[in-house]
């Protein structure tokens, strides 16, 4: 049987949120009581190719061609007890149209500055032993995510939506002897905008990995469904204001993600990376993006 420490096991709630999209900050590992894990990330993004409504067409809304983001995320997850932990992440995010074509709405073309601030509250509710070594274990996560930069929330540009947004999610993971494992997990986004009518949404994600005391590696199919809103180019999309209502849009994807970790110092501290591209979608963008992080663990 492979083992792997407790040190690396708190790492590896980073490696997730290394690739940063809407997903869902948690998985099913958990860090020991009192154990801190502070990393770092960079992440870079572009597309040209949108999907308006569910038909991808060649170019974004408003003929912007290749739009690119920068994001310099910040994450910290500490272990209150050995079943509960808590978990902070804040990006930097900057925006740009590589042509310097301006935002019909911001009126400029590149945008950055401070995103949204997440926090949440992650416990173990079952962790179980079964025969041949294998391990099944339950948990259940609620967060809240709070706009801080103050930024402008409709436009093509626009770095977030400006919402606060109140999650609850489940995930099961099971885990062999060998240690290969499986998580599934579903979460509920709650999401409220005085200003706009952003949609709720259902995000799910599957996830495969190995980990042993030299890397960590998974790959992972998230999904995000949202429960209402508006089709870009549709006449209702035009009478709710054109690219004044992007907030209001109905987003859905399907993304893939691959992610490794490699510890490289007395399992304190490691390095990131991951790549993830969108396989489909609806009023988003057709984006591929690469990340790198550092990762840092005290205890």
């Amino acid at each position: 049987m492979i083992t792997i420490s407790k040190k690396m096991i708190c790492v590896l709630c980073f490696v997730s949120f290394s690739s940063l999209s809407a997903q869902t900050l948690l998985n099913g590992f958990f860090p020991k009581k009192k154990e801190l894990t502070i990393a770092s990330s960079y992440s870079y993004k572009s597309f040209d190719n949108f999907y308006r409504g569910e038909s991808i067409t060649k170019t974004n809304p408003m003929n912007m061609g290749e739009i690119s983001s920068s994001i310099i995320s910040i994450y910290g997850e500490y272990g209150v007890s050995d079943w509960l932990s808590t978990t902070v992440a804040i990006p930097y995010v900057s925006t740009k149209s590589e042509l310097g074509t301006l935002d019909p709405v911001i009126g400029e073309s590149q945008v950055e500055g401070v995103q949204d601030l997440s926090v949440f509250l992650k416990a173990k509710i079952l962790d179980t032993n079964l025969s041949n070594q294998s391990r099944l274990s339950l948990g259940g996560a609620t967060g809240v995510t709070i706009p801080v930069g103050g930024y402008e929330e409709a436009g093509i540009l626009s770095i977030g939506n400006g919402a606060t947004a109140y999650e609850g999610c489940g995930f099961v993971q099971f885990k062999t002897s060998s240690n290969l494992f499986i998580e599934l997990q579903a979460a509920y986004s709650l999401r409220n905008n005085p200003d706009f009518e952003i949609p709720n949404a259902m995000i799910y994600s599957a996830k495969l990995g190995y980990y042993n005391k030299w890397f960590y590696t998974h790959a992972k199919i998230g999904v995000q469904n949202s429960l209402s809103g508006l089709d870009i180019g549709t006449q209702e999309f035009v009478d709710a204001g054109g690219a004044n209502a992007l907030p209001e849009t109905e987003v859905d994807y399907t993304n893939l993600y691959l992610d490794i970790y490699i510890p490289i110092y007395k399992q304190s501290f490691g390095v990131s990376s991951g790549y993830t591209v969108n396989m489909d979608g609806r009023n988003y963008n057709r984006a591929s993006s690469v990340s790198l992080g550092l990762v840092y663990k005290v205890h």
